[in-house]
C-alpha cells in the first residue's frame, strides 16, 4: 500500500467520491443525513487539493484506491473534512495511516473541529487523535408555517461575495479562524447566503434547498432569526433539515421544535483545544 497526495484532477475527485460512497453505504452511515450534491463533493475535493495539499491523501493498494482523507487548515484550526476507508480494507490500519499523515498538516494548530458519522471506527479514530466528541442531533421534517411567526426586528437579506469580510469576522469570533477561500466555494454551490448585520450583532446562514448547511452568529437571538428565515424559505413540500446540533445549540433545537421538525440523534461534533462554538451550526464539509 502507498499513500500519495490527492491531486487537483477530475480523476482523483471521482476516486474520492467513489470511496466515500463505498465506505458509507453500510449501516454505520448516518441514516437520514442530508447528502451533499455530487458537484459540490467533486469541487470540494479539488478545492482542498489546491488549498491544503498537505492535508489530503489517498491510500492505494495494487493501484486501487482503498482510503482517503481530506483535511483543512485555516488560521490555526485544523479540520478533517472527509475520512473514508473501503470496507474491504477496514481493520487493516489504512485509516490510522491516513489520519496520521493528514494530522501532520495540523502541526502548530491550537484548535481542531470535525463532524463525524455515527460510526464506532470514526469515533475511536478521532478520539485517539485528541478530539472531545460531543453527541449531536439533527432536525428534519416539513416546516409548520404557523410556527414561523417572528417579529422580524432584525433584518435579514441575501448575501454575496461583497460580504466575505463580515463572514470571516463572525467566523473568527466564534471558532477563532475564518473559512477564507471556502466561502467562495460555498457561494458558488449553495443556493442562498443569508446575512444579518445590525447594531445587535451579525451573522450568516447558507441554505441549499431544504438543508441549512452552515450558520454562525454573534448572538443566539440573531442565530434564531437567521434559522427561522432560512426555514421560511424552504419550498413547500420540501423536507427541511438542520444538522450537527450539540447540546450547546439548544436555541436551534427550540426553533426546530416550534416549526414542527423532529429531532433525532446523529453522529458527533468533535473539538480539540476549544469548546463547541455557539451559536454555530457547522458544515459537515467545511466545519
Amino acid at each position: 500500500m502507498i499513500l500519495r497526495p490527492v491531486r487537483d484532477t477530475a480523476a482523483d475527485a471521482e476516486a474520492v467520491r467513489e470511496l466515500a460512497d463505498a465506505a458509507f453505504a453500510d449501516a454505520s452511515a448516518p441514516a437520514g443525513a442530508a447528502p451533499e450534491p455530487t458537484p459540490l463533493r467533486l469541487a470540494r475535493t479539488r478545492h482542498l487539493a489546491r488549498t491544503d495539499p498537505g492535508g489530503c491523501w489517498l491510500a492505494e493498494s495494487a493501484g486501487e484506491p482503498v482510503g482517503a482523507v481530506l483535511s483543512i487548515r485555516r488560521e490555526g484550526l485544523w479540520a478533517p473534512s472527509l475520512y473514508a476507508v473501503r470496507p474491504s480494507a477496514q481493520g487493516k490500519g489504512v485509516g490510522r495511516l491516513l489520519l496520521e499523515r493528514a494530522a501532520a498538516h495540523s502541526r502548530g494548530c491550537l484548535r481542531g473541529m470535525v463532524c463525524a458519522a455515527d460510526s464506532p471506527a470514526a469515533a475511536r479514530r478521532y478520539r485517539l487523535a485528541g478530539f472531545t466528541l460531543h453527541p449531536a442531533m439533527r432536525l428534519a421534517g416539513r416546516v409548520d408555517r404557523d410556527g414561523l411567526l417572528d417579529p422580524g426586528d432584525i433584518p435579514v437579506h441575501r448575501g454575496n461575495a461583497t460580504h466575505l469580510h463580515l463572514l470571516d469576522s463572525v467566523d473568527r469570533r466564534l471558532r477563532g479562524s475564518a473559512h477564507g477561500p471556502d466561502h467562495e466555494l460555498m457561494l458558488g454551490h449553495f443556493e442562498e447566503l443569508l446575512i444579518a448585520d445590525a447594531l445587535a450583532g451579525s451573522g450568516y446562514c447558507y441554505r441549499d434547498g431544504g438543508v441549512v448547511r452552515l450558520l454562525a452568529a454573534t448572538s443566539k437571538r440573531i442565530a434564531a432569526r437567521l434559522l427561522r428565515e432560512a426555514l421560511a424559505r424552504v419550498p413547500d413540500g420540501v423536507e427541511a433539515r438542520v444538522e450537527h446540533l450539540t447540546a450547546e445549540q439548544e436555541w436551534a433545537l427550540d426553533v426546530g421544535l416550534e416549526v414542527g421538525l423532529t429531532p433525532r440523534a446523529g453522529g458527533f461534533v468533535g473539538v480539540r483545544g476549544m469548546r463547541p462554538p455557539t451559536p454555530y451550526l457547522p458544515s459537515g464539509a467545511f466545519l
